[in-house]
């Protein structure tokens, strides 16, 4: 069975009405073991993948996700589409906590993220320019505003290492950037998506006005579960409208030719370990396996 739609979440987003998930599929990759297995199954009908980002019961912090091994995984099962849902801090007043966000750009301050497939031997630059798939997360807006959903678009996502939250100053700094929300793994997960050539789009569950609010306590733990917590059916309701619009449709965007123009080694130059490691990705380009 292959999944051309893949979600990585937590496991809440598992438990919703019309997902059957069948399957566990244990996934090896050159990159290490995924952060568990991925799930297998339809919703609604529509075939999906799903992948707990930080493990069965989150025992994995943002900086000890094994980011490559995730995204290839779930490419290694078919995943054309991946969705993506996680927890954000609100940079600005008008981003409440309860809404839902799409994030449209980046900002990266992660410091420890093997954030690249490619060097030892293949070299690769991707255009990254537009971080995500504007045609996925345009349906995703249709969706989430055809269903009253509090959703809106283009939102700018801090991306910092954590697992610490932000200190008062540094929220500032990033809300004087015109920075909308802050997290701590989404660009990881938007990089290495471009890199597998996959259609990405982020949805971002506000929990939280991080740390520049002078008249409050700054974010703890516990205040993002509860809010995060009530966020997921609004997260599963768009899910469910928008999974069976993309099942079988043919995608229109760039995303699935993103490495066509950044192979930058000679190929004759590759070496057999790169080839070999990274054959899942190149192998149309003629930088794969020979066959």
């Amino acid at each position: 069975m292959t999944a051309p739609i893949g979600i990585i979440g937590g496991s809440g987003l598992y438990r919703m009405e019309g997902l059957a998930l069948d399957r566990a599929q244990e996934v090896q990759t050159p990159f290490g073991e995924p952060s568990g297995p991925v799930h297998m199954g339809t919703l609604d009908g529509a075939p999906v993948a799903f992948l707990a980002r930080h493990g069965e019961g989150h025992r994995f912090t943002p900086s000890e996700v094994n980011y490559r091994a995730n995204l290839w995984a779930l490419k290694s099962v078919g995943v054309e589409r991946l969705i993506c849902v996680s927890a954000v801090g609100s940079l600005q007043a008008r981003h409440k906590p309860g809404e839902l966000r799409l994030v449209s750009q980046f900002i990266d301050k992660t410091r420890h993220r093997k954030d690249t497939y490619f060097g030892e031997g293949l070299v690769a630059h991707v255009s990254f320019a537009e971080p995500t798939c504007a045609h996925l997360s345009e349906t995703l807006l249709a969706s989430g505003r055809a269903l009253d959903l509090p959703l809106e678009g283009d939102a700018l996502y801090v991306c910092m290492e954590g697992p610490a939250f932000s200190t008062r100053a540094e929220s500032k700094l990033h809300q004087s950037w015109g920075a909308d929300l802050i997290g701590m793994t989404q660009v990881t997960e938007a990089r290495l998506a471009r890199e597998s050539e996959l259609c990405y789009a982020c949805i971002a569950l506000v929990t939280d006005y991080d740390a520049w609010r002078e008249e409050e306590e700054g974010v703890d733990a516990a205040s993002v579960l509860e809010v995060m917590h009530a966020n997921v059916d609004k997260a599963q309701r768009l899910l469910r409208q928008v999974v069976p619009q993309l099942s079988g449709a043919p995608r229109s965007c760039a995303c699935g030719e993103a490495l066509k123009a950044a192979l930058f080694t000679a190929p004759e130059a590759v070496t057999p370990e790169a080839r070999q490691r990274l054959d899942l990705l190149v192998a149309k380009y003629g930088y794969g396996v020979a066959r």
